[in-house]
């Protein structure tokens, strides 16, 4: 028997521009967020940017995940940073505030239990 799915509908709002892309990942391990690009059983998305940006991700396991985005601007696949402050947009589920740095796993986590899920994330910008 197949294990019981859910899906996660993402609703991202305060994009500053269309341009590029939003880079999504999520993931159930707190050692692998913010930066998923490394955990083989993270689920990622892409998805064209605009004012505002829906997606879902489809058939996730019950568990306990966090999501991260990138604005990624000039579509060079990765969040581009000055000084170590970042210059293009981000965003975590749960709308988790960043305080010298990106939330723990904790603070952005949020439980997949029902058949739908829903998580509205606002982007942010420090420069």
């Amino acid at each position: 028997m197949k294990p019981a799915t859910s899906q996660v509908s993402v609703h991202v709002t305060d994009l500053r521009s269309d341009k590029g892309q939003v880079i999504a990942c999520i993931t159930a391990k707190a050692d692998r967020f913010p930066d998923c690009e490394h955990d083989p059983d993270a689920r990622h998305l892409t998805v064209p940017a605009a004012p505002e940006v829906d997606f879902t991700f489809a058939a996730i396991p019950g568990g306990r995940y966090a999501i991260a985005l990138i604005h990624d601007e000039n579509g060079n696949g990765k969040l581009d940073k000055a000084l170590m402050i970042p210059r293009e947009g981000f965003g975590f589920s749960r709308d988790a505030p960043v305080r010298m740095g990106p939330p723990a796993f904790e603070k952005a986590a949020f439980d997949v239990a029902a058949r739908h899920e829903r998580q509205t994330i606002r982007m942010r910008y420090l420069l």
